[in-house]
């Protein structure tokens, strides 16, 4: 069927100020080569879908092609190395990725860079390009949360993963203080139609109840009195297609 593998995930959340405020849940994802993408059986075909129009990009190429182009604007050539994703897929033609990661490698399996593409659930999205460190900072460029404003520094770790799946995220405001920390930890499985059929039954329609997870602990947030922050404009997004 295919050579992809599935992530069984735990996610956590946790916001240290104004309010404290953590949560966890478990959901699986596709770790998948973008020269070598799932090929399913037809009656599965439905529940995993992987479209370059999903991603930033020239929706009518592929999503190789299209991190090809935006590597060589940064003056990356990979030389046709590999490049494998970490994402959610469409389920019944809906897909929302709150986090997809590209590690990209040269022809001789060197990692040469990572890119953390982001997207916000009011149909914005943005990549940040990172240096292949143990861990890499970069200012923060994207609104995402209404509880946060487009400042301070993001601090990762987004090692390439092989049986075990291990990433870190943290936000450090511009004094310096962790305000926020996000993990993604998961077991990494090969991607057999029992193995994809038991995470469709574990998780039914798993990318619809990504996006009701984020809204629903946004209005607990506000209902607790954390201010919203007005979305601004001039930061670096493309709108959805």
């Amino acid at each position: 069927m295919t050579r992809a593998r599935l992530v069984h995930t735990v996610i956590g959340h946790t916001r240290l100020e104004p309010v404290r405020h953590a949560f966890t849940y478990r959901s699986y994802s596709w770790l998948v080569d973008l020269d070598d993408l799932p090929v399913l059986p037809w009656l599965l075909r439905p529940f995993a879908g992987f479209e370059a129009r999903d991603h930033l990009g020239d929706p009518a190429t592929t999503m190789r092609g299209n991190v090809e182009s935006y590597l060589a604007a940064a003056g990356i050539d990979l030389g046709g190395g590999r490049i494998l994703m970490l994402a959610n897929a469409r389920v019944l033609g809906y897909v929302f990725n709150p986090l997809t990661v590209f590690w990209c490698h040269d022809p001789a399996g060197r990692l040469r860079c990572v890119i953390a593409e982001v997207h916000n659930t009011y149909g914005g999205r943005h990549r940040y390009l990172i240096p292949p460190e143990r861990c890499a900072e970069v200012a923060k460029e994207f609104y995402v949360s209404p509880f946060n404003p487009v400042s301070g520094r993001y601090r990762l770790r987004l090692p390439v993963p092989d049986e075990r799946l291990h990433l870190n995220v943290s936000l450090e405001n511009p004094d310096g203080r962790t305000i926020f920390g996000a993990t993604v930890t998961g077991r990494v499985v090969p991607a057999h139609t029992s193995a994809l059929v038991r995470a469709l039954f574990a998780h039914p329609l798993e990318t619809w109840r990504i996006t009701a997870r984020i809204r629903r602990q946004g209005l607990r947030l506000w209902l607790r009195g954390l201010p919203i922050v007005p979305r601004t404009t001039d930061s670096p997004q493309e709108a959805l297609r």
